[in-house]
């Protein structure tokens, strides 16, 4: 099982803006994404390295997880984005543009050419239709390379397929179903797309909510104030937990030594129900924890 730690918001930092790298210190978002990609323009993907790269080693930003996104290996940034992002240490290095299990080779190969660090994790964008048809082979790769997460592309994706948003994202469900059946099949985190409309609350709202019911770990975000509520949607209920709690307790007791099933609180409850308790309760610890960092 992956290391349980809070990663319910995870918010994209343009690369190229100070000030924004610096705001993130104080924002209760799990995990940065300082982004060298799509938020950073040519003529400032330089620049933007170097800030980000500064930004990581000098460090601040407290029990928040830090991840650098740099640009495709196939563009004329992406090895040096790499190399650097390496030197930085941060807790993830996310790539874009993974469409097979050879582009997984190819970034694994990068990351021993920079001497990365053993603890590192490799983190790779599902965004394009070849890498949804390859994505059990792409998750395959876990254990035996550092990939340790899928993030989805919506807008990329909504974009390959000449597709059209919608509302409940129905051209997009199987897409999610088989990346998020890939990650559980090998242990990996996957995250949820970003919700676009910033002023829609309410729209943001429910396709969290929409997010946590298909499994995801968690929600990328592109703005501050979708923090607070995604934060709130990923994080397990306090009646769920306290039930959680009571249902290993339960198969504790010496009494129920060797029985498969249980009545808890009036519900049948069986081992695989014992799985998911302790991963919630965990969970739940995590995110306390979490919340009674300073920062």
């Amino acid at each position: 099982m992956s290391v349980i730690r809070p990663r319910r918001s995870v918010l994209y930092m343009p690369g190229a803006n100070e000030r924004a790298l610096e705001k993130a210190k104080t924002l209760p978002a799990d995990s940065l994404i300082l982004d060298l990609e799509d938020a950073v323009a040519p003529e400032a993907k330089a620049e933007a390295r170097t800030r980000v790269c500064e930004a990581v080693k000098a460090g601040g930003y407290g029990p928040r997880e830090l991840v650098i996104r740099v640009n495709g290996m196939d563009t004329e940034w992406g090895a040096a984005d790499l190399a650097a992002a390496v030197a930085a240490r941060p807790d993830a290095i996310l790539v874009p543009k993974v469409n097979g299990p050879g582009d997984i080779d190819q970034i694994e190969g990068a990351l021993y050419g920079a001497h990365a660090f053993a603890d590192l994790a490799l983190w790779v964008m599902i965004e394009t239709p070849q890498a949804i048809l390859n994505i059990r082979e792409i998750a395959a790769k876990a254990g035996i390379t550092q990939l340790k997460g899928f993030v989805m592309g919506s807008n990329d994706l909504i974009k390959d397929f000449r597709a059209e948003p919608m509302p409940g994202r129905e051209n997009l469900a199987a897409c999610y179903t088989l990346t998020i059946a890939a990650a559980r099949a090998h242990d990996l985190l996957v995250f949820d797309g970003v919700y676009n409309d910033i002023a829609n609350t309410e729209g943001f709202v429910a396709e969290a909510k929409q997010a946590r019911a298909f499994g995801f770990d968690g929600k990328t975000l592109i703005h501050p104030s979708q923090v607070d509520p995604c934060n709130t949607i990923f994080a397990p209920p306090a009646d769920a937990v306290a039930q959680a709690k009571d249902v290993i307790a339960a198969f504790a007791d010496p009494a129920n030594a060797g029985k498969g099933v249980l009545k808890v609180n009036g519900k049948m409850t069986e081992l695989l129900h014992l799985a998911q308790a302790r991963r919630m309760v965990a969970v739940a610890e995590a995110i306390a924890a979490r919340e009674a960092a300073n920062g």
